[in-house]
């Protein structure tokens, strides 16, 4: 069955490429994601209106994503853990804490585009990567102090 993307999917291809693919897999996996149109002369015409919305709202998206990244490069965020021994921590501290304090400094960051490289298990500072978008990232500076 040939079928139109609606959107970037990474086994398939980009928005508007024109795929063949099994009946079942469109039918039970593709169609009820609305990631695919069967590939009508009608769903074309309308795709093509659909990619340039998508186009509109990508510049849109990447230029407050690059507006925050500027924004975030100037912030500074504490966290106090509890901590035992020779400075040891508690636990780790994870990206639900991170997105918890930069959410006090009023900027709405989901944790899963906190990136973390591994956890973090002492007191210090350490430069956290935030992906705002596929091509720009922030970086935000994070003490780990004592509580």
């Amino acid at each position: 069955m040939k079928v139109i993307l609606r959107k970037n999917y990474d086994q398939l291809g980009k928005i508007g490429d024109l795929v063949e693919v099994k009946d079942g897999y469109a039918r039970n996996f593709l169609f009820p994601r609305q990631i695919a149109y069967v590939a009508t002369k009608g769903n074309i015409r309308a795709l093509e209106e659909e990619k340039k919305q998508v186009a509109k709202k990508e510049i849109k998206d990447l230029e407050a994503a690059k507006l925050l990244a500027a924004e975030l490069e100037n912030v500074s965020i504490t966290i106090p853990v509890k901590v035992g021994e020779e400075d040891k921590i508690f636990g780790s501290v994870t990206s639900q804490m991170i997105s918890d304090a930069l959410k006090e400094k009023s900027y709405e960051i989901e944790k899963r585009k906190i990136d973390l490289e591994e956890p973090i298990k002492a007191l210090g500072i350490y430069d956290i990567t935030v992906k705002l978008h596929s091509d720009v990232s922030a970086v935000v500076k994070t003490w780990v102090v004592r509580e």
